[in-house]
């Protein structure tokens, strides 16, 4: 594909993903009528199975947890007092939230989504998250993740929940993520990861592609970006467990893709929640 065409197959994607979650932001739908990366129907139920717990989810303003999640990278992260945080992917705060409570008032943590919609639902939760809080430290700020709006060096800790897998050009949001971490910052991700291809039958499937599956990278191709991108001390921990989950759950999205695959398959012999770990 030469550049135009890349260019514009990467703004499709974006559009594609952005008017995806903008339903979701606004509950006018779902992004593929399924759950996952995709808005489970049982936000409290998805949370607590990848790992957070009841008191946390409890303290949320509401409406902050979509069930959006495939892992926990708040508790990857063990954030400490006075840390700086990133949160790429945002949507309505569920980890900003989170985050903000660890660090406390003297640290800070900035939420970045491309979707204004969901930018939008964060910034309306921001004062319940006052109210409930204290706390005055976390912020939303609109744009890409391939172009974060934050100054080169200035974070300790990347997070992000089941987002880069949407991004068509996940090399530059490594190298993005890689700028605008400190000396010996950390990224702590969940996302969605490939142990192999998918059927070439799965690749044509926008729902899925929307729902964080499609555009997930293998799991050590991620490890390559990292590496490429500058990154070191490189832990990737792959679960299975949370595609198990969907599937037990009869989630609409990974329903279609099982029945999709080949006799004898089943999701968890492709797809895995991935958790990442790495430092600058």
């Amino acid at each position: 594909m030469n550049t135009p065409d890349k260019s514009a197959s990467n703004e499709q994607v974006k559009k594609t993903v952005r008017a995806g979650y903008a339903a979701i932001a606004t509950g006018q739908g779902s992004c593929c009528g399924g759950g996952g990366c995709c808005g489970q129907p049982d936000p409290i139920r998805l949370a607590e199975a990848v790992g957070y717990d009841a008191e946390s989810l409890a303290n949320l303003p509401d409406g902050a947890n979509m069930g959006l999640s495939c892992g926990n990278p708040i508790a990857i992260a063990a954030l400490q007092e006075g840390q700086t945080v990133l949160d790429l992917g945002s949507g309505g705060g569920f980890d900003v939230f989170q985050a903000g409570e660890k660090v406390k008032a003297s640290g800070r943590v900035i939420g970045v989504d491309m979707t204004s919609e969901m930018l939008a639902k964060a910034r309306e939760n921001t004062e319940q998250y006052r109210q409930r809080t204290c706390l005055d430290n976390v912020e939303f700020r609109l744009g890409e993740i391939e172009h974060l709006p934050v100054s080169d060096n200035s974070v300790d800790v990347v997070l992000s929940n089941c987002v880069i897998n949407l991004s068509p050009d996940k090399p530059q949001v490594w190298r993005e993520v890689f700028r605008v971490l400190k000396p010996g910052g950390k990224v702590s991700v969940s996302d969605l990861a490939l142990l192999q291809p998918l059927p070439d039958r799965l690749q044509e499937m926008a729902a899925a592609l929307v729902g964080c599956v499609v555009g997930a990278a293998l799991v050590e191709e991620t490890r390559v970006m990292l590496e490429k991108a500058g990154f070191t001390s490189i832990v990737l921990t792959p679960k299975p467990d949370y595609v198990r989950n969907m599937q037990d759950w009869n989630d609409p999205l990974y329903k279609q893709i099982a029945e999709a695959l080949p006799k004898g398959r089943e999701m968890a012999d492709y797809v895995v929640s991935l958790d990442i770990e790495a430092k600058k």
